[in-house]
């Protein structure tokens, strides 16, 4: 097969039919991405390669530091060209890494580019797609418009005053433009910084643990007032330690007090709100987001100096994983379970994340439960690939509510294109072995339902 084929990732004939006919033209629904609100807002245009993918994109920079790039190159103060060279020059070792495939389909996609990209055609590359972006037309919203987007969710601090989302709404942007409650700072009491985050948001110098989720429920109720309907929430692990409202509160009185808290404690505390906050999505409707198993944050030196989120982060392996199903069946028991979507970046929990969920599916709300795409280390061929045949094999694949890009990039879309032509593949293979007819019109709406259809519906879209 040529590189960049038509027929990139697609197994067969069906296959090909199947994202020719079906999934390549879907509408793209984001509910999970780290796209900047302000960004988006203020419409910012991209002028070259570097202010599109590089800055911010913790992925290429894991990949040049494995490559012995200077640090000067990835995150410092060297030119922009500079910076892109250096990528160009280390992206060909990367052979079976997702980011080769995904930045040759972007310029694909988005410039009409089908060069190897490496140190020979790195200034070509970069010229060329600049002298595209000078018109100031490969902006935020242009480039969501041009990826077939019909809805995507921010990442969003509860203290957010969500005057940008405010100002998309207001634009007539035809793309819904959502937040995303994401309470992790009020949820970390073991963490620095945890006494003076819930101080900010109760306004109270000492506040108590009923004042904190007294605020925290305003602020959902103010994010909801502006289109929320998905919270998230990153754990370290599985978290579940059973924990009255009294010892809860002498927890929170100790930490404001200076003493810090010991593991213990500190997961009954995240039990404790965590359980609260979900009781509150599902009175409101809302979906809960729970991203498991990532260790954080490994490297000290390189944390001091550039601070999170800058690819110093790995896999955790899960532990205590039957907690997921104490957790679950604690909210199940009052009725405070919601719409919950679970990922584990430890690819051995997928088996056990199924069969979990499987035990608290609701009657009348078609997989109310879910376990959530391959996600960060595991939206990789293969990783895409096992995913689906777990849920095949452990739960129902045609409740999925699909893909998302997780990506702070505008050009991440490609991700959709290259799960949906792995879905394809995993179907007509199913169908080629005899498994499955091959009946047009419940293929199409099968693909179409994981696609899109099926987190349109989800969500209330």
């Amino acid at each position: 097969m040529e590189f960049l084929s038509d027929e990139l990732l697609l197994n067969s004939g069906l296959a090909v039919q199947l994202y020719r006919d079906y999934a390549r033209d879907l509408p793209i629904i984001d509910y999970h991405s780290h796209l900047s609100p302000q960004e988006i807002a203020e419409d910012r245009p991209f002028f070259n390669l570097t202010e599109l993918w590089l800055k911010g994109d913790h992925y290429k920079w894991r990949l040049m530091r494995n490559c012995g790039v200077p640090e000067e190159l990835v995150t410092g103060k060297a030119s922009d060209r500079d910076k892109f060279r250096a990528f160009a020059a280390v992206l060909p070792a990367a052979i079976g890494n997702p980011i080769y495939i995904w930045c040759h389909l972007e310029l694909k996609t988005y410039f009409g580019l089908t060069l190897e990209l490496d140190e020979r055609t790195a200034d070509e590359v970069y010229d060329r797609t600049a002298a595209r972006m000078k018109d100031g037309s490969f902006s935020a919203k242009r480039l969501i418009a041009r990826s077939n987007v019909s809805a995507l969710c921010t990442t969003d601090d509860p203290m957010d005053d969500l005057a940008f989302h405010k100002k998309i709404a207001a634009s007539g942007f035809e793309t819904g433009v959502y937040p995303t409650f994401r309470p992790d700072r009020a949820l970390r009491i073991d963490r620095a910084g945890f006494a003076a985050y819930v101080q900010a948001l109760t306004g109270k110098k000492r506040p108590s643990l009923t004042e904190i989720l007294a605020a925290l429920s305003r602020r959902l109720d103010y994010f909801c007032e502006n289109g929320c309907f998905i919270s998230d929430h990153a754990l370290d692990n599985y978290t579940f330690m059973d924990c009255p409202a009294s010892e809860a509160e002498e927890i929170v009185g100790d930490a404001l007090a200076g003493r810090h808290p010991t593991d213990g404690d500190a997961e009954k505390y995240q039990t404790y709100v965590l359980s609260f906050l979900a009781g509150e999505y599902s009175r409101r409707g809302m979906a809960m987001q729970l991203h498991l198993c990532c260790r954080r944050d490994n490297n000290g030196a390189k944390y001091a100096a550039l601070g999170p989120d800058t690819g110093f982060d790995a896999i955790a392996q899960s532990k205590d994983s039957h907690k997921l199903a104490a957790f679950l069946d604690a909210l199940d028991r009052t009725d405070a379970l919601p719409k919950t979507i679970v990922y584990s970046l430890d690819p051995n929990d997928d088996r056990l994340i199924n069969s979990v969920l499987n035990a608290f599916q609701s009657p009348g709300t078609r997989g109310k439960l879910q376990h959530g795409s391959a996600w960060w280390f595991n939206d990789t061929r293969f990783g895409m690939a096992a995913h689906l045949r777990t849920l095949s094999e452990y739960s129902v694949l045609g409740n999925f509510i699909g893909m998302l890009t997780d990506s702070r990039s505008f050009t991440s879309y490609v991700r959709h294109d290259y799960f949906r032509r792995i879905l394809c593949s995993h179907i007509a293979q199913t169908v080629n072995d005899g498994e499955y007819p091959a009946n047009q019109e419940t293929l199409s709406r099968l693909i179409k339902n994981i696609c899109c259809d099926n987190a349109k519906n989800y969500f209330q879209l």
